[in-house]
């Protein structure tokens, strides 16, 4: 299958949201969202976050090193959004869920990296105004959210041990409360 091309472009959460308004959804639309963790690079090993330099690396990696069609849509670091695969295609990153959900890296080894202070917690912020944007516009419920790990074809526990599925629907949902009242009704927890 011929490579799907990558956006390479970064945002700030405000420039993300007004990005994902520009959106056509007709080629492709997703159902819910996954979310991974890099491991391999860890918040140690980038410092700065990630450049596109590390982009392009990543590019070259999924498309001539795996040989896959395309990667994941979204890699999330500690000062920004990147979006890798656009969100409009489907994605390459759990075995499962490609062809109906939307894959979001974050940057870290949670599984012995702090999701919940420093830099780690920053990621979270990140990725939970990603995820509360992609979920209004797409109308989805934070409750389909999925992490990797949920897959039945996936032998590692990604995204980490310190990455707890219910607090960040919560807090996705909070967000999404906060900031689209009245726009996407939200279903209270079961």
């Amino acid at each position: 299958m011929p490579w799907k091309g990558i956006i390479a472009k970064n945002f700030s959460v405000e420039e993300f949201d007004s990005y994902c308004h520009t959106i056509q959804w007709t080629a492709w639309r997703p159902s819910f969202i996954v979310v991974h963790n890099t491991a391999i690079p860890n918040l140690a090993q980038r410092p700065s976050g990630l450049t596109l330099q590390h982009i392009k690396g990543l590019e070259k990696f999924y498309r001539d090193e795996q040989k896959w069609s395309a990667g994941p849509h979204l890699f999330v670091d500690d000062k920004q959004i990147w979006v890798f695969t656009p969100l409009n295609l489907s994605g390459v990153h759990s075995p499962s869920w490609n062809k109906t959900a939307l894959g979001i890296e974050m940057l870290g080894n949670y599984e012995k990296e702090a999701f919940d202070s420093g830099r780690g917690l920053q990621v979270r912020k990140n990725t939970v105004a990603a995820m509360a944007t992609l979920s209004a516009i797409l109308g989805f419920d934070p409750h389909t959210m999925r992490i990797h790990r949920e897959d039945p074809l996936t032998t590692h526990a990604c995204p980490g041990k310190n990455v707890r599925k219910l607090e960040l629907i919560q807090e996705v949902q909070d967000l999404m409360i906060k900031r689209h009242a009245g726009e996407h009704p939200i279903k209270p927890a079961p």
